[in-house]
């Protein structure tokens, strides 16, 4: 007999029929993005002009080009850590150990990239295999969540996210059983969440780079900014990567579909859309536009709060979640250098406000059971959730 479990949390994204469909929709629109972002057209709405062949979509080139990427990532991982931070304390008791090397990956991974460039290696041919590496990223997506599936069955309890054990298999597969998966101290959802997927989207930006320059003599003004913007956003996490063991990620949600998709396949193709945008569309932007996206991009260092104390001075006095509002505005200066000519590009901001509006209804029913009354209040003295007098 299998031990109680203890009550179970509600279901979310609909349920069981909500997690198979979004198991067909996310793959569907990667491969939509990486298609409309080289067509014509470059339509975000309505469907591609033509659907690729099974030739397009499976390479054995592309299948070992992603096994090394996986295996690079995984020896950096392995590497001595120039710290190593402890988690927030589990069911029982206990507090996992994590190494705090992710932005030492990320420069010897760049070194590694520029010696290859330098001894020939033909970075500017990747843009043309982003179909088939997506292929293979979202096949390894299901079959290691196959793998998580099944090795959260022998899991004691205590390992059990809250919101994994629905009992559903589809549901669970979707979301993740197991809080913590590993394999000794090997820690599978820390190592995706900031490892293949954000380094090799800022690889992929650099291949587009480096593509463009070798199509129109240099690159343009607007694919130097996009990817000054992204190298610094994916620089910053990685060196603040300790922050991520409070986040909703590793201390609430299972490891599942949602985010070994999200971290190792949705994030390096779907996040480098402006990039590929570019290579495809190039846009004209002048200094002054470009100072002024500069200066939209720099709005998004918001304070946040660090403390357990609700703050109700500054901009916390003003939404309830002024990170967020700083990511949106950051959003918004990664697609400008775009233009308006399009919607595509944009598709980043209109994902992430959709994401971070439901990340924020997860955050108040969190924040509701802990500070309880104190948050009621704070929410009648603090009424706009992400966007002053809007929302």
């Amino acid at each position: 007999m299998a031990p109680p479990q203890g009550p179970r949390a509600p279901l979310e994204f609909g349920g069981p029929m909500g997690a198979a469909a979004l198991m067909l929709l996310l793959p569907a629109t990667v491969f939509h993005l990486l298609l409309a972002a080289r067509s014509g057209p470059a339509r975000l709405l309505g469907p591609p002009a033509s659907l690729p062949g099974l030739g397009a979509l499976w390479n054995p080139r592309a299948l070992l080009l992603w096994l090394a990427w996986l295996g690079l990532q995984t020896a950096l991982y392995l590497l001595p850590a120039r710290k190593v931070a402890k988690g927030l304390e589990l069911k029982d008791k206990s507090r996992l150990r994590y190494p705090i090397n992710g932005f030492q990956a990320l420069v010897l991974t760049a070194l590694l990239v520029g010696l290859g460039m330098s001894a020939g290696l033909p970075l500017g041919a990747l843009p043309e295999m982003l179909l088939p590496l997506a292929f293979v990223a979202t096949l390894t997506a299901f079959i290691f969540s196959l793998f998580l599936y099944l090795k959260a069955q022998v899991a004691p309890v205590s390992a059990l996210a809250p919101g994994g054990n629905s009992g559903n298999p589809i549901y669970d597969f979707f979301l993740g059983r197991e809080l913590n998966p590993r394999i000794c101290s090997f820690d599978f959802k820390y190592f995706c969440e900031l490892r293949p997927g954000l380094i090799g989207w800022v690889l992929i930006n650099l291949a587009l780079l480096v593509k463009e320059a070798e199509l129109r003599g240099s690159p343009s003004l607007a694919m130097w900014l996009v990817n000054g913007f992204q190298l610094l956003y994916v620089g910053d996490a990685l060196w603040h990567e300790e922050a991520v063991l409070t986040t909703m990620d590793i201390t609430h949600d299972g490891f599942g579909f949602m985010l070994a998709f999200g971290d190792i396949a949705w994030v390096p193709f779907t996040y480098s859309l402006q990039a590929q945008f570019l290579l495809h569309h190039p846009q004209p932007l002048g200094l002054p536009m470009a100072a002024i996206i500069c200066l939209i991009n720099g709005l998004e260092t918001i304070s946040t709060a660090t403390g357990r104390q609700l703050l109700v001075s500054g901009w916390w006095g003003m939404v309830r979640h002024p990170n967020y509002l700083g990511d949106l505005i950051m959003a918004l200066a990664w697609s400008l250098p775009c233009g308006v000519s399009h919607l595509l590009p944009y598709f980043y901001l209109l994902y992430f406000t959709a994401l971070l509006v439901h990340r924020e209804a997860r955050d108040e029913r969190q924040c509701l059971q802990k500070y309880g009354l104190a948050w009621q209040e704070y929410c009648r003295r603090v009424p706009y959730r992400i966007m002053p007098y809007i929302y």
